[in-house]
């Protein structure tokens, strides 16, 4: 459903993102997410257990997606186009849904 509504947007008449709001949620986002990922790595326990395997998985995948969004938002601003802001939000779709894969792989 996500990838729907990003190809509705794409191929809508949507109005152009908040590339502000963009940016600054996205680096508040990404100062929480990396240190998180920085406590996740100290920890000892991260090679031995599912859970602690899968948190790294979704939190690494947050920090790049923080990134991108960080990215789409400068280049919504300097294109002027929602364009930027839509691919990511595909890339960003993919990067999920990989990682769900991953953590499904170590459920087994």
């Amino acid at each position: 459903m996500v990838f729907l509504e990003v190809l509705r947007r794409f191929f809508g008449n949507e109005q152009l993102p908040d590339f502000s709001t963009m940016i600054v949620i996205s680096i508040l986002a990404l100062i929480a997410n990396s240190i998180c990922l920085y406590l996740l790595q100290k920890s000892k326990s991260k090679e031995e257990e599912a859970h602690m395997q899968a948190s790294m998985i979704f939190t690494s995948n947050d920090v790049i997606i923080n990134l991108g969004v960080i990215v789409a938002g400068i280049l919504v601003n300097w294109l002027h186009s929602s364009t930027p802001d839509l691919i990511i939000g595909s890339i960003v779709f993919a990067l999920v849904i990989q990682g769900a894969f991953r953590i499904l792989k170590l459920s087994k």
